[in-house]
C-alpha cells in the first residue's frame, strides 16, 4: 500500500473519513475532516477537495434512498426542473474547480471552510428566519436560479451545501420537513454524483485514497452514527463547530 503513503497516513485518511461519515449521517460537517486530512497528507488542495468528495458519495446516495417516499419539489420547481438544475449546477461548479489553480484554492479553502461553518453554526437560526418570513408563490425563475446557484457552490466546494439547501427550499415556501431533508439529500446526491464525473474525467482523483475512505466513510455513516447520536445534540454541533474554526485556521496558517 505504498502509494497510499506512511502507515500514519492511512491512519489519518481512514479516521478523518469514519467520523466524517457518521457526522454527515446526524449533522453534516464531514467535509471538515476529509479536506484538511488529505491535504495534511500530502494532497494538493484542489485534487483533496475532490477526492475527499468522492469518498463521502455513497454517504448522500444512502441518504436520499432513505428519504425517497418523502421527496417533493420546492415551490416553482417540478421534479424533473430540480433534477435537471441541480445536475447543471453540479456539472458547472466542479468545471469551475478543474480550472482553479492549487494556489488559488489554497487561499481560497479558509475563507470556504469559515463560510460553511458559519452556516453550520448559525444553521438553526437561519431555518427559523426563512420560516417566519412571508411568502409569496415564488416565480419558476427566481426557483430555479436559487436551485443552480446553491448546486454551483455544491459542485465546487461540499461545505454547508444541506444548510444552503433547506434555507433556499424554506425561502421558496417548501413547509413540510421530511420533504425538505428528501429533497435536500437528492439534491447534494445528484450533485455531488455529476460533479465526482467531471473530476474524474479532469483527472483530479486520487482513486487509491478515494476508495479508502470510501469504505471508511460508509462504515462510519453505518456505525458510527449510533455513537454519534448518543451525544447531546449541542455537543455534537458545537464539536463540530470548532472542528472547523481549527481547520480553517490550520488552513489560514498554511497559505
Amino acid at each position: 500500500m505504498e502509494w497510499l503513503g506512511p502507515p500514519t497516513h492511512i491512519v489519518l485518511l481512514l479516521a478523518a473519513a469514519f467520523v466524517a461519515g457518521a457526522l454527515n449521517a446526524v449533522a453534516g460537517g464531514g467535509s471538515f475532516l476529509t479536506l484538511p486530512a488529505l491535504v495534511f497528507t500530502g494532497v494538493p488542495p484542489v485534487t483533496a477537495n475532490a477526492t475527499g468528495t468522492v469518498a463521502l458519495l455513497p454517504g448522500y446516495a444512502a441518504s436520499a434512498w432513505g428519504f425517497k417516499d418523502d421527496m417533493a419539489a420546492p415551490p416553482g420547481l417540478s421534479m424533473g426542473q430540480s433534477i435537471g438544475l441541480a445536475l447543471i449546477g453540479g456539472a458547472g461548479g466542479a468545471a469551475l474547480l478543474l480550472v482553479t489553480s492549487n494556489e488559488m484554492f489554497n487561499k481560497i479553502v479558509p475563507w470556504l471552510l469559515l463560510a460553511a461553518t458559519a452556516l453550520f453554526a448559525f444553521g438553526p437560526q437561519l431555518r427559523a428566519w426563512v420560516a417566519g418570513q412571508q411568502h409569496s408563490a415564488p416565480s419558476t425563475t427566481k426557483a430555479a436560479i436559487g436551485m443552480f446557484a446553491v448546486a454551483f457552490y455544491g459542485g465546487y466546494f461540499n461545505g454547508g451545501l444541506g444548510i444552503l439547501c433547506l434555507a433556499l427550499f424554506g425561502l421558496l415556501g417548501q413547509t413540510n420537513l421530511n420533504a425538505m431533508n428528501g429533497m435536500k439529500n437528492l439534491v447534494s446526491a445528484l450533485l455531488t454524483a455529476i460533479a465526482v464525473g467531471v473530476y474524474a474525467a479532469g483527472g483530479i482523483v486520487q482513486w487509491p485514497q478515494a476508495l479508502l475512505m470510501m469504505v471508511a466513510a460508509t462504515a462510519g455513516g453505518y456505525g458510527g452514527a449510533r455513537l454519534a447520536r448518543k451525544l447531546p445534540a449541542p455537543v455534537l454541533r458545537w464539536g463540530i463547530v470548532a472542528t472547523g474554526l481549527v481547520m480553517a485556521l490550520l488552513f489560514f496558517l498554511k497559505t
